[in-house]
């Protein structure tokens, strides 16, 4: 039997699912953050080093009992499409850069392991600072804001 997501069962078919979905990034995120605190003191794996990784090997990176899988074994985040417990994947799904997962999950800034409560702070703190700047309309914005003020 094939298992398919429930977004691309709905490109095939016209089907129609409760608000139940996960679709867009801040939900997603969330969702995430919610299952890394409900067991706040489980010990997960960091990614190892991703930042010396080609793009295409740091894409399929993975590591088991990591914050990604965590989110992968959730049967909402891979019915509202998440693929795999990759790092590639997850950032798509997730709506991450490259340089947010390394930031949140990376093992030189976590160490080799972190609990559940420290992978959903470095998430929360990942998407607290997009927001912002995206909020503020970036980097470049800000500053452009400071120096005319001064």
């Amino acid at each position: 039997m094939e298992h398919k997501p429930l977004v691309e069962l709905q490109q095939i078919a016209d089907l129609e699912f409760p608000d139940c979905l996960l679709t867009d990034r801040e939900q997603r995120l969330a969702r995430w953050s919610k299952l890394l605190l409900a067991n706040p003191e489980r010990e997960l794996r960091s990614l190892h080093e991703i930042e010396h990784l080609s793009a295409s090997e740091r894409r399929a990176c993975r590591s088991d009992e990591s914050p990604l899988s965590v989110a992968y074994n959730d049967p909402l985040l891979r019915s509202s499409g998440l693929k795999s417990d990759r790092v590639g994947d997850c950032t798509d799904f997730f709506g991450l850069t490259d340089d947010e997962m390394h930031r949140a999950f990376c093992s030189c800034h976590t160490g080799v392991r972190l609990t559940g409560a420290e992978a959903a702070a470095r998430l929360q703190a990942v998407a607290d600072r997009t927001h912002a700047r995206h909020a503020s309309g970036g980097l470049w914005q800000v500053l452009r804001h400071v120096f005319r003020a001064t």
